[in-house]
């Protein structure tokens, strides 16, 4: 019988497993997405959630103390000032209204090494863009960026799988710079066999 067992092991002692949750919640607090297994992601995001609901809680109370007393709350499983102050000031009051799962789960397929099943874990209401906004917005259009859920898994998966959005032109390009540098060896080749003769 599993009475009272709650969460998954995740092959690690439960110092070690605490000690890797709370660095994928800094991260993920930090970046606003991060790529992990799926049974780590599904102990994540429950851990996160509490964070974010306490911080949403103090943020409420008008001042009285209990800020102060949230803040040590989640400073002890956030080791980073940064990430604290950025729970506090602009991720909490992005879920007021909210009364729940701040979190998206999204599965990606299996990873090439060991085969083991990929997620996606994000905040919901992300505008994080990893790369830089300002490099991918310069010389594109709005209309370049995936649109809706299913446009940004096809955009995952494909970087999962080791190509760009613009691998097939990438491509062409090498070829023609190889056919250009093996027609310019021959050349050499050609005129290095004059030479001697």
């Amino acid at each position: 019988m599993r009475h009272r067992v709650a969460h998954r092991k995740l092959g690690r002692v439960t110092d070690h497993r605490i000690a890797m949750l709370r660095n994928q919640a800094l991260d993920l607090l930090r970046h606003e997405r991060i790529e992990t297994t799926v049974p780590r992601a599904k102990e994540l995001r429950p851990f996160v959630e509490r964070l974010i609901s306490i911080a949403k809680r103090s943020g409420s109370d008008g001042g009285n103390g209990k800020a102060l007393f949230a803040r040590r709350l989640v400073s002890r499983d956030l080791h980073d000032p940064d990430v604290v102050k950025k729970l506090f000031e602009t991720l909490a009051p992005r879920y007021v209204d909210r009364p729940g799962g701040y979190t998206r789960l999204l599965k990606l397929g299996n990873r090439r090494g060991d085969n083991a099943e990929v997620a996606q874990i994000e905040l919901v209401g992300s505008e994080y863009n990893p790369k830089g906004a300002d490099k991918e917005t310069k010389g594109k259009t709005p209309s370049a960026k995936p649109k809706g859920m299913g446009g940004r898994l096809k955009a995952a998966a494909e970087r999962l799988r080791g190509r760009k959005a613009g691998a097939p032109e990438a491509a062409e390009e090498t070829h023609e710079k190889t056919d250009k540098r093996t027609s310019g060896k021959s050349r050499a080749r050609a005129s290095s066999q004059k030479k001697p003769g």
